[in-house]
């Protein structure tokens, strides 16, 4: 590309923008690279075409301004921050009209804890789309459990933690410790052997302890592997991994999350000093309990005894009424009250006379009153 230019005195003399554009046409010789560094300074504008930022190498403190497309930029959905390491591709290139270089990026990428952040929030992701850490599958611990089982380090602090723990608030209790890797390569094929192990052998439920470290060291707790294990583990998993500030995808999953491995002693057995006051106060109650039921059963058989010596007498009473009721009735209805009342009964021979024509004068009649009867001749 010819570059024009004048002269003057005998000096070839280039303009500035002459200059840039010279400058800026062999930076596009130059082959698209990646480049390693720290974002900062990150500006981004709705209306704006493109987004900017600063790459600086934190060692040295070196600084790059990077632009890149705002379209190409939010369909990476990267969410950067200041102070993310991050990789770019790009190109260099000069800005012509103030003459800054930048690099042109195509894409970028997280690196180091970056990457794992972002690659831990994509599977946490799509484990939740799953269901694994709804609230609905967290089961309740077992109140007294019979076996626990122990999934920790050799030698580990957590280990030593969760065991004192235990076997301070309820010492009859039984663990059965799978020690395993957990860290490095090695620990996410053992954790999830040990889980698996475990619930073989009938434990009623199952503790994940690994004690506080860096980010890289608890990194086997958030494997896609082990966080299934403990989701589908056919027992109740409390986990208990690094410290409270620290949330592996284990936690997620598992029924109950403690804070520390001592937590978690406390979670899984009772205080056999509280275990004993509660019976005690249970077996004060059921005994109170007894009593108030047998003085409410006395009372009540003493009632029934009382209606039942007083039934016959009432019974007796009522059927006296009712015979007494009965006599009266009968009394008002029979002929002889009636014939004290004025009425006679008229007989003539062995017939009573009901009307006037069955008697012919000269009949003999008996006539009956109250007191007695007497003779009579009709006429």
């Amino acid at each position: 590309m010819n570059i024009a230019s004048t002269d003057v005195d005998g000096r070839r003399v280039y303009s500035v923008s002459a200059f840039n554009r010279g400058i800026a046409s062999w930076l596009q010789r130059l082959p698209t690279l990646w480049i390693e560094g720290e974002v900062t300074e990150l500006r981004r504008q709705d209306r704006w075409a493109s987004v900017f930022f600063t790459l600086k190498d934190p060692e040295s403190g070196a600084c790059l301004g990077v632009q890149m497309p705002r379209g190409q930029f939010d369909a990476l959905e990267l969410g950067l921050a200041d102070g993310e390491r991050v990789h770019v591709f790009g190109r260099a290139e000069l800005y012509e009209r103030r003459g800054e270089l930048r690099l042109k990026a195509l894409t970028i990428e997280r690196y180091g804890l970056g990457a794992h952040l972002a690659a831990l929030e994509r599977l946490k992701q799509r484990l939740a789309l799953e269901g694994l850490f709804d609230a609905s599958r967290k089961r309740p611990l077992p109140g007294l459990p019979r076996l626990i089982g122990l999934v920790t380090g050799n030698d580990a602090a957590a280990k030593r933690d969760v065991l004192t723990g235990i076997t301070v608030r309820f010492p009859p209790a039984n663990v059965l410790v799978a020690e395993t890797y957990v860290q490095g390569p090695r620990a996410v094929p053992s954790i999830v052997t040990a889980i698996t192990d475990l619930c073989s052998r009938d434990v009623d439920v199952i503790v994940l302890a690994r004690g506080g470290g860096s980010f890289e060291d608890l990194l086997p707790f958030s494997d896609e592997r082990v966080v299934r294990a403990v989701a589908t583990c056919p027992v109740p998993v409390v986990s208990a991994v690094g410290h409270e500030q620290d949330t592996p995808l284990c936690d997620l999953a598992a029924d109950v999350r403690a804070s520390t491995p001592t937590h978690a002693a406390r979670l899984v057995v009772p205080d056999l000093g509280e275990l004993r006051e509660r019976l005690a106060r249970a077996r004060s109650g059921l005994r109170r309990g007894t009593t108030l039921a047998l003085e409410r059963r006395a009372q009540r058989l003493a009632t029934a005894g009382e209606r039942l010596r007083r039934a016959p007498l009432l019974a007796l009473e009522r059927k006296r009424s009712r015979l007494d009721h009965a006599q009266a009735r009968l009394t008002a209805l029979s002929p002889q009250a009636t014939l004290e009342r004025g009425y006679a009964i008229v007989h003539r021979g062995d017939e009573v006379v009901r009307a006037a024509a069955a008697v012919a004068p000269g009949d003999s009649l008996a006539i009956r009153v109250a007191d007695g009867q007497f003779g009579a001749r009709a006429e």
